[in-house]
């Protein structure tokens, strides 16, 4: 049997998964890695723990899958968006990668904004946020200047683990799209921006198509692994983009919500946008010359994993949600917002911070997670309001990917929080399947990614919302807009104070 094999390079796991030329899932594997957050917004990760997973995963399946070492064909990588990955002449990383999640760079925004002003809206297509690559080099720049003297090569995550299998530097345009240095007219890494900050183009990696065979697995590795044939290696894509192709968001009638770390709202864009919107995001899709928008919360898993760690670090996931939907929608008139990392749409607001609203003696633990939970979903519904009221229609169905989609319970709040239907992949693997999808097409299994993607994905049974919680959930969601705008000056406040004492 012939695999391809597909990794999700996510902020707090590698995934692997491998799959047959005709879409069937043979084996998945997880690794675990740390994230470090040092407070005031920093968040960073040692990409060498990347690499380690990598060969982990690679070893299991070594293992476990009878004959993977003579029938892999192929590899491709989902990552992670925007975090900086510096690397020397010999391949190593200068300092750990500062994450996607990561909002040091006020400063450096508004000086992007400054010298460069609606000229930057013009070649990006986006808005500067802290979370993006560009404001994260500048940093670099001011306050780490003997790094970056020293840096040879700029990369996103996956394509460090790119040059790790193939030697090669290179991304493919949904990952490049995503640092604000590409021109989105032209697909180029743009002279304007790279001049202007002081970029030399060379230290840049190779754009290509995500299809893209980039090279084929170092020897040292192949003979590591004892695989017995040349395995390729394809570009891949950025993690939103793998998952929307894994989720069948080839049309502009099908979104897509994701929770995984940070939770995202998606749909499909098939013409280059003239229009700028806050909080918006516009990148370009793996499939080529089509595009994406999408709204960010940065803090969606994020938020269910910190009050798990915090208040019931003992107990299981699944038993701490089992409860949830066992009573009216508003959790008692208990309200969370998950601003515990800033927050990106609607309000691109770094210095916003979480609140528990409504906190009553009567309400337990099981209230607060519904209110985590409904919180999220308030949060991921702000970017279906903006996406929808900018592109001016309404999405037909939505497929749901990521941590959401394994609980069915949450499933029943996205449909009347969202008031869509909404459906689920089958083993719940949207970036991995959509890196697998990739390696097929490249491998020349299949003429187009909709063609694998219709024969690799199967979903699952159809969640209708139900038209009464709906009207219940529109009345909570109403009130669950004005926290930000009544907390917003409270928090960064406090932000400031703290920076005093």
């Amino acid at each position: 049997m012939e695999y391809v094999m597909g990794l999700d390079l996510g902020t707090s796991s590698l995934k692997g998964i491998v799959m047959t030329k005709f879409g069937e899932i043979v084996e998945t594997k997880s690794v675990e890695y740390p994230c470090y957050n040092f407070g005031n917004g920093m968040s960073e990760q040692k990409p060498q723990t990347w690499a380690s997973a990598c060969e982990e995963i690679i070893q299991y399946f070594c293992k476990t899958v009878t004959d993977f070492t003579t029938q892999l064909y192929g590899i491709s990588i989902s990552g992670q968006m925007h975090s900086l990955v510096l690397i020397d002449q010999y391949g190593q990383p200068l300092r750990n990668a500062i994450l996607w999640n990561d909002v040091r760079t006020t400063k450096e925004c508004q000086l992007i904004m400054k010298r460069m002003g609606s000229r930057f809206l013009d070649i990006t297509k986006n808005n500067v946020l802290e979370g993006f690559t560009l404001p994260k080099i500048l940093w670099v720049q001011a306050h780490e200047p003997e790094i970056w003297r020293r840096v040879y090569k700029i990369l996103m995550p996956k394509d460090y683990l790119l040059a790790y299998l193939t030697g090669q530097y290179v991304t493919d345009f949904s990952d490049a799209s995503g640092t604000m240095l590409i021109d989105m007219n032209t697909k180029n890494w743009s002279t304007e921006l790279t001049r202007e900050f002081v970029i030399k183009e060379e230290i840049l990696p190779r754009i290509c198509k995500s299809t893209e065979c980039v090279g084929e697995m170092r020897k040292e590795l192949k003979d590591m692994f004892k695989l017995k044939r040349s395995v390729k290696i394809f570009a891949g894509g950025a993690d939103n983009a793998c998952s929307a192709v894994g989720a069948g968001i080839f049309n502009s009638k099908i979104g897509m919500v994701s929770v995984g770390t940070s939770g995202v709202f998606l749909q499909y864009e098939s013409i280059l946008t003239d229009k700028v919107v806050k909080g918006n995001h516009f990148f370009c899709h793996i499939e080529d010359n089509k595009y994406y928008s999408m709204g960010v919360t940065l803090a969606a898993g994020d938020s269910l994993s910190w009050f798990k760690s915090v208040f019931s670090p003992d107990k299981d996931f699944d038993k701490l949600l089992s409860k949830l939907n066992s009573s009216k929608p508003g959790a008692h008139g208990l309200l969370f917002s998950p601003y515990i990392s800033g927050e990106r749409t609607p309000y691109s607001d770094s210095k916003i911070r979480g609140s528990f609203i409504g906190i009553d003696k009567a309400h337990t633990i099981d209230d607060f997670y519904q209110a985590v939970v409904e919180g999220i979903t308030f949060s991921i519904k702000d970017c279906q309001e903006l996406l929808n009221k900018n592109s001016k229609r309404k999405i037909e169905r939505m497929v749901s990917v990521g941590g959401a989609a394994k609980n069915k319970e949450w499933l029943k709040i996205q449909a009347d929080i969202f008031d869509s239907e909404i459906m689920t992949i089958k083993e719940g693997q949207g970036p991995g399947t959509g890196a697998c999808i990739i390696a097929a097409v490249g491998l020349g299994w299949y003429p187009t990614l909709q063609d694998c993607q219709s024969t690799f994905v199967d979903y699952t049974e159809t969640i209708y919302p139900d038209k009464e919680k709906v009207k219940e959930y529109s009345k909570i969601y109403n009130i669950y807009k004005e926290i930000y705008p009544n907390t917003h000056k409270i928090t960064h406040d406090l932000i400031n104070v703290q920076k005093e004492i």
